[in-house]
């Protein structure tokens, strides 16, 4: 069995939550919060990411209603997940966020987008 590292995304307009995990141990750790202010640096602190962890895969969320709908931000992640896919030439899977949110209880104004991020990866685990 070959154990490969995986790096998880939550989508955001203005963050980008990020975990990482690996196919071994089967645990997502939260990693970083991306706060891009443009693409060129939300690309540039992704790549110095992928640099340092080699993942061999890519997981982003895939944020949708509750009854399963799209909506403006599934489009959005989904680009997103293209972006990635182009530019890092590394497989990407989407996974339902819909309830990752809700797992994860935090203060007002606190950052948990990594957090989300390691819910999501954790789902990916738990599912394949």
């Amino acid at each position: 069995m070959t154990i490969e590292t995986i790096f998880a995304f939550d989508f955001g307009v203005k963050r980008i939550g990020v975990a990482m995990g690996n196919t071994m141990i089967r645990q997502a750790e939260p990693v970083k919060v991306i706060s891009a202010i443009d693409n060129a640096t939300r690309f540039a602190d992704i790549q110095a990411l992928l640099d340092e962890w080699k993942p061999a895969r890519l997981v982003v969320g895939l944020p949708m209603h509750p009854d399963g709908a799209e909506h403006e931000m599934t489009a959005r992640a989904r680009k997103f997940a293209n972006q990635l896919h182009g530019r890092f030439s590394l497989p990407v899977e989407l996974v339902d966020e819909r309830y990752s949110s809700a797992v994860i209880s935090a203060k007002r104004g606190e950052v948990i987008d990594d957090r989300a991020a390691a819910i999501i990866l954790q789902q990916y685990f738990d599912t394949h």
